[in-house]
């Protein structure tokens, strides 16, 4: 079954360009090609797999297209459109279902990632649409209902057609800001499931994994293009650590304790070798930045090797390329590991302004470690303590419940 899903998955593309090129609507096109992956879904494991995977997702979809074009209130016009896209048989020749047709990644992509489509939507279609994800699988990625992320999908494909786009590349004074939302989109994924937000689980593996897959994607795409590049690369080196990350109950362990032999070696080597010839091609951006820090801890033997000095250079250039709380978040760590926990304590003091940082428990949870290790135990235990309350994720909060019991003074 695994087996089916992995292939569903890498035809689910194809199969969506090959239909919105050919007969235009994207949204009802979509519908089919989801109809049709629910057919092969339920048929291909127990008849197995046809010698033309490709060609039977095209032609199952095509007729529920068919079908949903003769469902309408306008049947004449629609059928009389069909026919003239598709001449006397709606169904594509069998010779023309393997013929070459690009590739449509980087259209769906774009596509999915919209200007009108808002963030959350984005994902969840671009999800749909070009992972090959049910509706249902997305939900539960995310911890809604079905019935919540159903009509998420339905509005999202209803202002693309709103908006009137077409299949086809946006012109080239619009492409850098549109592939730029989408590799913001690809990172949301990611990031979800590398620490979901929510719920029981430190981390959803489908959605990292689903993450990396369309980046490759995206990558073979657009193979010039450094901050993709970066990008695969900093998810490559993020989840090498995905084995070592939590304990059997799914408790979370902090880098500087994890087992660096569970780290997975050859994503390192691959993220490494993917980050060192990008950046060495010049035009340097905040993914690849991110991707040379992850670098660093993913090549260090151990915490104490850890090149912090380094780090916190590439931090210092990061902040300065990409302004953003978080970056700085992350700087005042690296700063404390360099000139000890005050130095760290002062520049997060810069960010209590910060509305959206101040209500995370992520600045509390980097102040009380900080505390810790300046020895200010009762404020650290606080501040643990605050961290727990404001935190959603169950992992999270047991650990920074336990270590605010851990520095009770």
């Amino acid at each position: 079954m695994a087996g089916v899903e992995e292939l569903l998955r890498e035809l689910t593309p194809q199969v969506l360009g090959f239909l919105t090129r050919r007969y235009g609507q994207f949204d009802l096109c979509e519908d089919a090609v989801q109809e049709a992956l629910l057919a092969a879904a339920t048929q291909w494991p127990a008849d197995g797999i046809p010698a033309n995977p490709r060609g039977w997702l095209i032609t199952v979809a095509t007729r529920r297209l068919t079908d949903q074009f003769r469902s309408e209130s306008s049947r004449r016009r629609r059928e009389d459109s069909v026919a003239a896209m598709a001449g006397p048989e709606v169904a594509p020749a069998a010779d023309s279902l393997d013929a070459p047709e690009g590739d449509d990644t980087l259209t769906l992509l774009l596509l999915c990632c919209h200007p009108a489509v808002t963030p959350a939507s984005q994902v969840a279609l671009t999800l749909r649409a070009v992972g090959g994800l049910t509706t249902a699988e997305i939900a539960h990625a995310f911890m809604v209902p079905e019935a919540t992320m159903a009509p998420r999908i339905s509005r999202a494909k209803k202002s693309i057609k709103n908006a009137g786009s077409r299949f086809e590349l946006p012109p080239a004074e619009e492409l850098a800001d549109r592939v730029r939302v989408v590799r913001q989109v690809l990172y949301l994924i990611f990031n979800e499931g590398y620490t979901a937000s929510s719920g029981e689980s430190l981390q959803r593996v489908e959605l990292t994994a689903e993450a990396i897959r369309l980046t490759r994607m995206l990558s073979a795409a657009l193979p010039d293009d450094g901050e993709v590049a970066g990008l695969l690369a900093l998810m490559l080196l993020t989840d090498s650590r995905r084995a070592a990350r939590a304990t059997a109950d799914g408790s979370l362990i902090p880098i500087d304790e994890q087992d660096r032999a569970l780290w997975d070696h050859d994503q390192i080597s691959e993220g490494a070798a993917l980050i060192l010839a990008t950046m060495s091609r010049g035009g340097v951006g905040p993914y690849q930045l991110q991707a040379a820090i992850a670098a660093v801890h993913a090549e260090a033997p151990s915490a104490d090797a850890t090149d912090w000095p380094q780090i916190h250079a590439l931090y210092l250039i990061l902040e300065k390329l990409a302004p953003n709380p978080m970056v700085t978040l992350n700087r005042a760590i690296a700063l404390s590991q360099v000139d000890g926990p005050q130095a760290g304590l002062d520049l997060l003091a810069t960010l209590d302004d910060d509305k959206n940082l101040v209500e995370s428990h992520r600045l509390d949870a980097v102040r009380a470690h900080l505390h810790e290790r300046a020895g200010n135990l009762a404020t650290a235990h606080a501040l643990y303590l605050s961290a727990a309350r404001r935190t959603t994720s169950l992992p999270e909060q047991r650990y920074l419940t336990a270590k605010a019991a851990a520095v009770t003074p």
